[in-house]
């Protein structure tokens, strides 16, 4: 067996009132992917802050290329071989491609910049990385999967032996995934160890060579990615034995709730018309790019449409804002919910009442014997977890934010609920509790529309599957008629 490139052996981190790590083993191999998988607040960001020199240890000892380490900045790290691209991409948007990749270490001829040099060789970095764009262009001229290659461009340049990649896939489409894994599968040809961070357990199995599970702070076991099954990867993450990934329970057939005719916004939305059920889970697929967005923010309100009609338990609804929205009973959890669902610097309680203040208010005061029930009776009831309704919003997991978000929505009693994206870059675990509120909200009557990029969450937790193709609807499927390679193929039009 080859000298581990990395050795990290127990590891301890404390914070105020926490042990976020105790005694933590990890290592890496060159020319490996390692995948380091967990629940939120298992302590994989803490311990690859330590290794990246963002947060010094408590306890334990790091080796790197056969050599003892103590970074205290990411720099230090930088410079020694380690590379952290994270999901929030560390570019800035207004420079050119050049000088992202060079920034810090620009090229010098005499006492002026040597652009035609840096240029060069940010051409060939590009290159390597089979990426054809000029780099002199501006950052944010450039797709998510674009900039996401001028980070791992910028790791080459600082002749990176250890890239860690955060949730690198969370705003991919599926062709950039696969364009991605090709570039991972060619950077260990060359050498390069990479530890990659995800939610979605079936790049881990695609794409790594060893796993490592923690669990509450602690080390459980490091295995061939070959001896894994999904079951056992899911169990020894959680602890617990989770019966089912997607628990789906199917609610008795009721009324209509939401029809929609020949919707309509520019080229965006083409003439779509379809409707939902008390108590039914409408799953929409379709491609990145395809309307699943645009549809449910022009239902919403967000965006104004150029045709069409929006009926709710049978009666017409003018929506013209989310406001509107919200008085006709329909809610929406967006995708992005720390941009557009929460107010992070603003407390648990206030986030929970901030969608029904003008209830809770008598003049310009809020009546905070109400406001402190209303939120105590969403946190008991949905277990959100939290020390107290004072805890800030930001400080808490992916998993419960998305919780305290569907509590504003439900203070609200909508009719229809509309989930874009519900448990992206949440843990396995936090996924099962949000599927079973969405099936405790359709044994209430709710109807529920559900966007989705996992096809396996469309599959699992959709009573019928809307799919849309470039802002027309292709096609329904019932629960029975669904497979991965029929949604597939309305999806492309084929």
């Amino acid at each position: 067996m080859t000298v581990p490139l990395l050795v990290m052996e127990r590891i301890t981190k404390r914070f105020p009132g926490v042990l976020a790590l105790s005694d933590v083993h990890f290592d890496v191999h060159r020319g490996e992917v390692h995948a380091l998988v967990g629940e939120n607040g298992a302590g994989k960001s803490t311990l690859m802050k330590i290794l990246s020199g963002v947060y010094e240890r408590d306890g334990g000892d790091i080796t790197f290329k056969g050599q003892p380490v103590a970074f205290t900045t990411p720099r230090q790290a930088q410079v020694a071989g380690i590379t952290t691209i994270y999901q929030e991409l560390n570019l800035i948007p207004y420079l050119s491609v050049t000088e992202n990749i060079f920034l810090g270490s620009e090229l010098e001829r005499g006492v002026l910049l040597n652009w035609r040099e840096m240029h060069q060789k940010a051409r060939d970095l590009l290159a390597r990385l089979h990426l054809d764009i000029d780099p002199r262009r501006p950052v944010s001229d450039l797709g998510v999967a674009q900039q996401q290659m001028v980070e791992v461009a910028k790791a080459l340049h600082h002749n990176a032996d250890l890239i860690i990649m955060d949730e690198p896939t969370s705003a991919l489409s599926l062709n950039e995934i696969h364009d991605l894994f090709a570039i991972i599968r060619e950077l260990q040809t060359h050498g390069v160890a990479l530890i990659y961070i995800t939610h979605h357990l079936d790049e881990v199995f695609e794409i790594s060579n060893r796993i490592t599970v923690l669990r509450d702070g602690r080390y459980i076991d490091t295995l061939p990615t070959g001896d894994l099954r999904m079951e056992s990867l899911i169990q020894m993450m959680v602890g617990r034995d989770l019966s089912e990934q997607f628990p789906k329970e199917t609610a008795a057939a009721q009324d209509e709730v939401l029809r929609v005719e020949r919707l309509t916004q520019g080229t965006r939305l083409r003439d779509i018309s379809f409707s939902v059920r008390a108590g039914e889970i409408l799953g929409i697929a379709g491609l990145v790019g395809a309307g699943r967005t645009e549809l449910v923010r022009a239902l919403f309100g967000a965006d104004p449409i150029d045709a069409g009609r929006i009926f709710v338990d049978g009666k017409p609804v003018r929506i013209n804002s989310p406001r509107d929205a919200i008085r006709a009973g329909i809610a929406l959890l967006t995708e992005d919910r720390k941009g557009q669902g929460l107010v992070l610097n603003m407390s648990t309680r206030e986030n929970i009442s901030l969608s029904i203040l003008g209830k809770l208010t008598a003049g310009v005061l809020t009546n905070r014997r109400k406001e402190v029930t209303l939120a105590q009776n969403y946190i008991d009831s949905m277990a959100i977890k939290t020390p107290s309704q004072d805890q800030l919003v930001v400080n808490l997991s992916g998993g419960t934010q998305q919780k305290v978000v569907l509590a504003k929505w439900m203070a609200t009693q909508p009719r229809v609920l509309i989930f874009d994206e519900p448990t992206r870059g949440i843990d396995v675990g936090a996924k099962v509790e949000i599927y079973k509120l969405m099936n405790a909200l359709a044994q209430q009557g709710v109807a529920i529309i559900m966007v989705s990029s996992e096809l396996p969450e469309v599959l699992g937790m959709s009573d019928r599957i809307m799919v849309i193709h470039e802002g027309a609807v292709t096609g329904f499927l019932t629960r029975a008629e669904a497979t991965q390679e029929r949604i597939m193929a309305l999806a492309t039009d084929n």
